[in-house]
């Protein structure tokens, strides 16, 4: 009679990519999981605090999140969509390379950490722009997180972002574009020339 052993690891099916909605959580502070590399949208991470959560950060395309698994085992923040993301697994490739993805990402993530913090003080108005050239694409196309995450974010009140939002429209610094599946009230060109 001969034994054998199963790899377990070779057994399980690999992990793909995901998709998640707006809204949708991609994990709680405290769960295991995996570190995913954040191919398109925006994230919102929000740290446990005594009474709830509280927003923490963002993540942006080409980030990666949930890397402090690998060391703790669980994930230090609740990750949700602000727009719709694509995520795939990370590390992605050979092990030189998933190092060098990591510190890349650490250094963006410590400038973009300077950028939120310059989003909570100041002008209304230059926070909110702030933002918006923050989550701007190349080709100046932008989908804006809900007002209510936006005031979150640049922790200013809901009918402020609805008041700047339209004038910066009026202004013609926003300028309305139809994107598939994205609200009307979300998706929009910035025209930084203006």
């Amino acid at each position: 009679m001969a034994f054998f052993t199963i790899d377990r690891k070779a057994t399980e099916q690999p992990v793909r990519r995901r998709q998640l909605a707006c809204g949708e959580r991609l994990h709680q502070a405290g769960e295991e999981g995996l570190a995913w590399r954040l191919q398109r949208g925006v994230l919102r991470l929000d740290s446990q605090q005594p009474g709830g959560e509280r927003f923490a950060s963002l993540a942006i395309g080409g980030d990666i999140v949930g890397c402090e698994t690998l060391l703790f085992g669980v994930y230090t923040f609740s990750a949700s969509a602000l727009t719709d993301c694509e995520l795939s697994p990370w590390p992605e490739g050979e092990q030189a390379l998933a190092g060098e993805s990591l510190l890349a990402s650490l250094a963006r993530a410590q400038q973009r950490a300077a950028e939120i913090v310059a989003l909570r003080g100041g002008q209304a108005v230059d926070r909110v722009l702030g933002l918006v050239r923050l989550l701007a694409g190349q080709d100046g196309g932008v989908v804006l997180p809900t007002r209510q995450a936006i005031a979150d974010i640049t922790d200013l009140r809901f009918e402020t972002i609805s008041r700047i939002v339209k004038q910066l429209e009026r202004s013609g610094i926003l300028v309305p574009e139809r994107i598939a599946g994205v609200h009307a009230t979300r998706s929009f060109r910035y025209m930084a020339d203006h």
